[in-house]
């Protein structure tokens, strides 16, 4: 079985999970200390992730259309571990869910989904140890927006600088540019429903 573990930027009250967007919806949340709609669609799922790595891979190092700036967001954790209560996995398992129908009623119902993904390298290669991705929708939005947010940073220019010192082979200052990401604790109710090792 693959390793699923939330390992995660985190103090006493907040956790940093990764987004990337285009210019316009970037630079208001930046400005604002908060995602603005318009441009920001509330009413569009809305995923964050909290390894620094799978970020950088999904958004091609912030060179992918829409993904070209990374937002480092601070949130508070007791928001972070709202939405892991209040989640359901995106795919069927037939270990967690009674059954099939039952599965796609929670689905409905769940204002966030759960999904693992290989994490990734410094080449973002894919790794063994899954990383999590957390799709909020309706009011799990609206809390994430109006209630978790603590802070938001810019740091494209600091993944892009990562990024040039990984293609001229500068492994190992690369690596002490990355964020210390360490095991998230979980209770072992939340641990059990988003399926974490």
């Amino acid at each position: 079985m693959k390793e699923k573990i939330i390992r995660a930027s985190y103090d006493d009250s907040t956790i940093t999970v990764y987004q990337a967007y285009n210019k316009t919806i970037a630079l208001h949340a930046v400005k604002e200390q908060k995602f603005v709609s318009p441009p920001f669609k509330m009413e569009r799922m809305t995923w964050i992730k909290p390894s620094f790595l799978w970020m950088m891979y999904r958004s091609g190092w912030g060179t992918k259309e829409n993904q070209e700036h990374i937002l480092a967001i601070q949130i508070k954790r007791e928001g972070f571990e709202w939405a892991l209560e209040n989640a359901c996995l995106s795919h069927f398992d037939h270990t967690i869910h009674s059954s099939l129908p039952d599965w796609k009623k929670d689905l409905q119902r769940a204002p966030v989904r759960i999904q693992w993904d290989p994490e990734r390298d410094l080449y973002l290669q894919s790794l063994p140890q899954r990383a999590i991705q957390i799709g909020l929708t309706g009011i799990a939005v609206e809390k994430y927006v109006n209630e978790w947010i603590v802070k938001i940073d810019d740091i494209t220019a600091y993944a892009q600088n990562m990024h040039q010192l990984i293609k001229t082979s500068k492994m190992g200052q690369a690596m002490e540019l990355l964020p210390d990401e360490r095991d998230y604790p979980l209770t072992d109710v939340i641990a059990k429903k988003i399926d974490a090792s």
